[in-house]
């Protein structure tokens, strides 16, 4: 027996040394393995995209964002299961915010402006057509029945004067009260001689009635002075249109005989025209009487005519949803010509407000926004409420304030990179599909998904 102890026990000792020495070779091998791999994965180039930096890949190409060429990732920092360094995970966890590099801003293109506070104006374009004033037109008539001798203007266009006659009338109703004026005119001078006080007056009386008679027929007083001097009668009478113009009917021919208040002519002067404009029913209620309007002509060239509004028509057009402003205008060389089409545009100053360029803001139909400079490379989303829009300018109602540095360019790069880190973006999703996908199946099914 005791025999048997003194050979067990070194045996037993025997075995687990030898145990303990396989169990530490074998440490030591696995342990050198991990670190050998961990070197070869440490010393393996990754690729990453200066605009995108979560993206990761293990060989040259392009990103699957924004196409840019990928660049090497130099100080090869871990990254989690999501793709994200410690850096872009603390900012990530900044809901929203977006945090960009100088090299980044410029691969970006991303510029800033100060937001501003300025009057900015509403401009209303409507559709005009040109039409004669109607306070400066006018008809020549006969003012008595007779033969039109002779026509001085022929044709439609002509220029006419009112110092001018037009045409000259033989009339034998108008002979005979010439005949009748000169009488009188003798017996004034007879009658004058008598000593009876009531037969002197008598003939100032009978002067008065035939000069009346004539001067009813269209013979101006300067005419019927020269009557008198020349003491025998004219044979046709000069006709003078009421205003100096263009003519723009001639309904008359040479040797026709009118009858009286027949229309000769129509006169119109065109040297000042009515533009009537049509403004939609919306924009109606910035439209008021003494409001410049800028008169756009195609024909003549895009030429550029200023005007002033001078009544706005008290009834509205159901088919066109349109109501007509009369715009009065000068006309210098007749450049605007009746029934021609003009552009109008009216420029009213609105409140003074915040004022950015259009390019900055962000509308997705449910929400406005802009992104707004917070602190140096650090932009933030920021709910705005949009106002009037003005060529490449939009009002800011609310949401900024003056001097706020705002993302002109490059604004939806920037948004696009908060939703893909999972910031919200404009429409405030979650993470991106690609990323989620990446936590389940590792960053080459996160840059296929986001190929697609």
């Amino acid at each position: 027996m005791a025999l048997y102890k003194t050979v067990a026990i070194p045996l037993v000792v025997i075995i687990l040394a030898s145990a303990a020495g396989g169990g530490w070779f074998l440490w030591q091998r696995q342990h050198a393995g991990n670190t050998s791999e961990q070197k070869a994965t440490q010393s393996k180039q990754l690729y990453t995209c200066s605009m995108h930096p979560f993206i990761i890949k293990d060989k040259p190409g392009t990103c699957p964002i924004c196409g840019m060429e990928l660049i090497k990732k130099i100080d090869n920092t871990p990254v989690n299961d999501a793709g994200q360094t410690p850096e872009q995970k603390q900012v990530g966890q900044m809901l929203g915010h977006v945090a960009m590099s100088a090299n980044q801003r410029i691969m970006a293109n991303v510029t800033t402006i100060k937001a501003r506070q300025q009057t900015l104006d509403k401009e209303i374009n409507a559709v005009g057509i040109v039409q004669f004033d109607q306070s400066r037109q006018g008809k020549v008539t006969a003012w008595i029945a007779g033969r039109i001798d002779k026509l001085n203007v022929d044709t439609v266009g002509a220029q006419v004067s009112k110092d001018k006659p037009v045409a000259e009338i033989f009339s034998p109703d108008l002979l005979e009260t010439q005949e009748e004026y000169l009488l009188a005119v003798k017996s004034r001078d007879l009658l004058k001689k008598s000593s009876i006080p009531s037969i002197s007056r008598n003939g100032d009386g009978l002067v008065a009635s035939a000069k009346q008679r004539l001067m009813l027929y269209g013979v101006k007083a300067s005419q019927i002075s020269e009557l008198e001097k020349a003491g025998k009668p004219t044979i046709r009478l000069p006709i003078y249109t009421p205003l100096s113009g263009i003519v723009i009917e001639k309904m008359v021919q040479q040797g026709q005989y009118v009858n009286t208040g027949e229309v000769l002519f129509n006169i119109a002067d065109l040297s000042k025209v009515w533009v009537e404009i049509d403004v939609f029913e919306d924009e109606v209620p910035y439209i008021r009487v003494g409001q410049q309007v800028e008169i756009r002509s195609t024909i003549e060239h895009g030429a550029v005519s200023n005007g002033k509004i001078s009544f706005v028509y008290p009834f509205h057009d159901p088919k066109t949803h349109t109501v007509k402003a009369r715009v009065e205008m000068a006309n210098p060389g007749y450049m605007l010509k009746p029934d021609m089409f003009v552009n109008a545009i009216i420029r009213v100053p609105l409140v003074k407000g915040i004022v950015i360029p259009v390019t900055a803001l962000i509308d997705t139909g449910k929400r406005q926004l802009v992104w707004v400079e917070a602190s140096p490379g650090m932009f933030e989303p920021r709910d705005v409420k949009a106002g009037e829009r003005v060529d490449d300018k939009v009002q800011i109602l609310s949401g900024i304030n003056v001097g706020e540095e705002v993302a002109v360019s490059g604004a939806y790069l920037i948004d696009s990179e908060s939703q893909l880190k999972g910031g919200g973006g404009h429409e405030g999703h979650g993470a991106p599909p690609a990323q989620q996908q990446s936590e389940d199946n590792g960053d080459d099914l996160r840059i296929e998904d986001m190929k697609m």
